[in-house]
């Protein structure tokens, strides 16, 4: 009887030793996270243009004129896909599936000066420039988010989208789309933090899938 009380003593101690080293790494990991976690992640995309703006990508296509603009102007205003990155080439069948995406618009439709082009076949052509950044940036308490309990995420930016119809070398059609400003957010909470991952693996696993 004394040698088992004296076991389950040691016992005890062991567990109690081995569960004050576990909380005392826990701690330790807290602290090494608070100290050298001081920031978060952050990311940015970028597609490479001359404009590191939306008003200066606007202004620029705002400088195109119609029917009098040519490709050689174009490479100055920065739409040039030999000189500026990014800038993509359409041919005419591809200008034809931009401005008719199913079988409700017809060339009917189209702006006479559209027809006009696609009438001209290979001498009719578009380029298509989509300069822009977005930066996503992870902001929050950071031991909440290396834990996944909770993760907040900014992103912020502008892009600017511009399909100028050229006809014989000159520009007869163009229009603009974009965002001259964004600032979005996104909010994750995970309530079992790092364990969710491992208990959904588990659950999958359990049922065969």
């Amino acid at each position: 009887m004394k040698y088992i009380g004296e076991t389950l003593v040691s016992c005890g101690l062991k567990k109690f030793v081995f569960c004050g080293l576990s909380w005392g790494l826990i701690s330790i990991l807290t602290l090494i996270l608070v100290a050298c976690g001081s920031s978060l992640p952050k990311g940015e995309s970028k597609t490479r243009s001359q404009w590191n703006s939306f008003d200066e990508a606007k202004a620029s296509f705002d400088n195109i004129i119609l029917h009098e603009t040519t490709t050689s102007d174009l490479q100055a205003l920065g739409f040039d896909p030999y000189s500026t990155p990014n800038v993509r080439i359409l041919s005419y069948l591809d200008i034809l599936q931009k401005f008719s995406p199913n079988n409700s618009v017809t060339p009917e439709d189209f702006p006479p000066s559209v027809r006009s082009c696609l009438a001209s076949r290979e001498a009719c052509l578009a380029y298509e420039a989509t300069p822009g950044v977005n930066t996503s940036k992870r902001v929050g308490n950071v031991v909440l988010d290396l834990l996944k309990f909770k993760r907040e995420r900014i992103q912020t930016g502008w892009n600017f989208k511009a399909l100028i119809v050229i006809d014989h070398n000159v520009v007869v059609y163009k229009i603009w789309s974009g965002v001259p400003f964004i600032d979005e957010g996104q909010i994750h909470k995970n309530p079992l933090g790092p364990l969710q991952d491992s208990v959904g693996s588990t659950m999958t696993g359990a049922v065969g899938i």
